[in-house]
């Protein structure tokens, strides 16, 4: 088994197919819970989460003291979430991002883990 971080993006500022309204967010939202619920059951869900806007990311210099506000990279598309599954092959993570982006409407980049768990066990 490996791991791989789906992480779901989106354009700043535009969300397409946002649900609007009531109905669309709860649809929305059964969509999602449903695919979660299928990693739980396949025993694919490590971990998952959405993060608020990149506007209330903060960036901590190498070195110094400085902190600024606002991602790390100026770019269009920023991330909005993401899950850590735990599957089989490359194909198996293809077919999980498949489901994640169909039912969030949002890209999805899948990315194995190169080394999981804490750097000091990975060395001895």
């Amino acid at each position: 088994m490996s791991q791989y971080l789906l992480s779901t993006y989106r354009v700043v500022g535009e969300v397409p197919g946002a649900p609007h309204g009531p109905d669309e967010t709860r649809a929305f939202l059964e969509r999602v819970v449903a695919v979660e619920e299928d990693m739980e059951a396949n025993g694919a869900f490590v971990f998952g989460g959405a993060l608020r806007e990149s506007e209330a990311a903060s960036v901590v210099g190498v070195g110094d003291d400085l902190v600024t506000d606002g991602p790390y990279a100026e770019a269009k598309e920023q991330i909005a979430g993401f899950y850590i599954i735990n599957v089989e092959n490359d194909e198996a993570a293809r077919v999980w991002a498949r489901r994640v982006a169909d039912a969030t409407n949002h890209p999805i980049e899948i990315r194995p883990f190169a080394a999981t768990g804490r750097l000091k066990d990975a060395i001895g």
